[in-house]
């Protein structure tokens, strides 16, 4: 995670300013035809070098802002950023295809990437606590924005999830203050649980990991 917000801030930071900052006249590439700049972030993605495809992107995007070209490098590097894991990035990149490019249809599908990646984002239900709660908030305004969506079975498993993840987690901090002696603490986060879509019945404890299991 601590990777991807450096990369993430340096992208941004790149885009703002166009590529900003002098190269030496050995490592400089400009002035390249869009279909250069795509073909280097295709190899770049292929051969798992992140960082220079990102760079080829700013490349491809501050010397051919209207190229056709852009909106497949943004689902490329979305992708591919999926598949590293990187999901921060990868949601820079879907929001960057919905600003640019998505029509309705496609907002469908960029909408529901964008919870996948923060989903699969959560690494420690502890540390996470915040971005739980913020994606089943997004699950849920996903549902209502797009009923019948044919990603709704998927949206409706990853939520279940979440909950259990939220209800357990109240559960164990309820442990933890029962074991310190403080038992008004621990009825707060039990009481939390009284409004919860799950109950401790339907939940068996899961292995680590078992968030992103949904999509395996």
């Amino acid at each position: 995670m601590q990777r991807q917000m450096g990369l993430f801030a340096a992208l941004t930071a790149a885009l703002l300013i166009l590529a900003g900052c002098e190269k030496s006249d050995e490592a400089a590439e400009f002035n390249k035809p869009a279909l250069y700049w795509y073909k280097q972030i295709a190899h770049s993605i292929g051969s798992g070098n992140m960082d220079k495809a990102d760079e080829h992107y700013i490349s491809l995007k501050s010397e051919h802002m209207r190229s056709p070209l852009l909106p497949s490098a943004i689902m490329m590097l979305a992708q591919a950023h999926m598949q590293e894991e990187e999901y921060l990035l990868a949601n820079y990149y879907w929001d960057e295809y919905n600003k640019r490019y998505a029509d309705e249809e496609g907002r469908e599908y960029t909408e529901f990437m964008k919870l996948k990646a923060s989903f699969l984002g959560i690494s420690d239900v502890y540390r996470d606590q915040k971005l739980i709660l913020d994606t089943i908030n997004r699950a849920q305004i996903y549902l209502l924005r797009y009923p019948g969506s044919k990603y709704e079975p998927m949206v409706n498993s990853l939520l279940v999830r979440l909950h259990m993840a939220q209800y357990l987690l109240n559960e164990n901090i309820a442990a933890l203050y029962d074991r310190m002696d403080k038992p008004d603490a621990a009825k707060i986060y039990r009481a939390k649980n009284r409004d919860s879509v799950v109950e401790m019945a339907d939940i068996t404890p899961p292995e680590k990991g078992f968030l992103g299991k949904i999509f395996d």
